[in-house]
């Protein structure tokens, strides 16, 4: 499994307890690995490190998506796919130190496979915004 397939896995994962919103973290992550066969140990420490590292710094990393919206929008407005996409790659740029070209890249490629037309483009602008910091 290469480093991109590892992070779009990550996001359906993040994506899932986004909609879920189940207490147990821990076991839902395991369950996730277990049912979509991740066996790989780069993996499972990467896809463990990203979910319960965004988790620990949650409200910092929504703080920083709030300093970008428009004045008029709020975290609310955003597809839960969108929020997805942005909380995974701030983690990487702030607290993981990926290069943030890398990043930001990936996270576009997501939000063409899985947004709407116009998240590219959200996504794109935001991440711009929190690396011109």
């Amino acid at each position: 499994m290469n480093r991109s397939e590892i992070r779009e896995q990550t996001f359906k994962l993040m994506y899932s307890l986004e909609i879920q919103r189940d207490e147990n973290l821990e076991e839902q992550v395991e369950l996730y690995l277990e049912s979509n066969n991740i066996t790989d140990k780069n993996a499972i420490d990467y896809i463990k490190d990203v979910i319960f590292g965004i988790e620990k710094n949650k409200e910092e990393i929504l703080e920083e998506i709030e300093k970008y919206l428009k004045s008029d929008w709020k975290i609310d407005r955003i597809s839960k796919i969108d929020l997805t996409i942005l909380k995974l790659a701030i983690y990487e740029i702030k607290y993981k130190e990926l290069p943030f070209k890398v990043a930001i890249n990936e996270a576009v490629e997501l939000a063409k496979k899985y947004g709407e037309d116009s998240s590219k483009k959200f996504v794109n602008g935001i991440l711009a915004n929190v690396v011109k910091e």
